[in-house]
């Protein structure tokens, strides 16, 4: 054990190295945000855990970023859908409407809950994260569209997309399709709730625009040989 733990410190010896946009070298550690690993026995560790753990006490470790937390309640999806609906830096109301949004989903399937038979409660989802997701789940394109330009003339080319920009379209259209809406009277928070409980049935503006765009690629499939990556 102590030989290993000497044998790590010696090819981790501190020296100066140029990591551009870093502000640490690699002589410091990751940092760890599990509270379960500190919890853990030494007795319950491997040896490559117990070498990891002597180094933590003797080497520098990395201050850990804002977006990482230890909550049993983070939810990264959820925390860039907040990071997208925020509009000048302010986190706080983003937070809020996110929210209030999660806790009228759950009044409302709640609500409708009791309401329903006996028969029919089961089917009822009532947590309102597995709605969130599945809602985003259902909005998110398989295909888009991109501009190719082939002999002086420019064609709408299908192409297959990537899970970042699936997930950043959902997002996009959820946001701008309530913030879009005209009622005036109805706040963010509800507006949201009702184009999720929308979109997790499989209907709602949203699911239109994503019907539209493959609609589009399906139209413009003649072009696709167009595509060259």
């Amino acid at each position: 054990m102590a030989a290993t733990v000497t044998g790590l410190l010696k090819s981790w010896t501190p020296r100066v190295v140029a990591v551009r946009w870093s502000r640490y070298n690699p002589y410091y550690m990751e940092p760890e945000v599990n509270k379960e690993s500190y919890s853990r026995l030494d007795s319950q560790l491997s040896e490559e855990e117990k070498a990891e753990r002597e180094l933590k006490s003797l080497r520098p470790i990395k201050a850990a970023p804002n977006s990482i937390t230890s909550s049993v309640f983070h939810d990264p999806v959820i925390s860039k859908f907040i990071n997208m609906m925020m509009e000048d830096g302010n986190k706080t109301l983003a937070r809020d409407i996110m929210s209030q949004t999660l806790e009228a989903i759950k009044r409302k399937q709640v609500e409708k809950y009791h309401k329903a038979p006996s028969g029919k409660k089961e089917e009822i989802e009532c947590n309102p994260y597995t709605i969130f997701h599945q809602a985003m789940e259902n909005c998110k394109p398989v295909v888009g569209l991109a501009s190719i330009q082939k002999g002086g003339k420019f064609y709408q080319v299908p192409i297959p997309l990537t899970d970042s920009r699936r997930r950043f379209l959902a997002m996009k259209w959820m946001i701008t399709e309530c913030r879009d809406n005209k009622h005036r009277r109805i706040h963010m928070p509800e507006k949201l709730s009702q184009e999720l409980l929308l979109a997790y049935t499989m209907e709602g503006n949203v699911m239109k625009k994503k019907v539209e765009m493959h609609k589009m690629a399906e139209s413009n499939r003649a072009y696709a040989h167009y595509r060259w990556w």
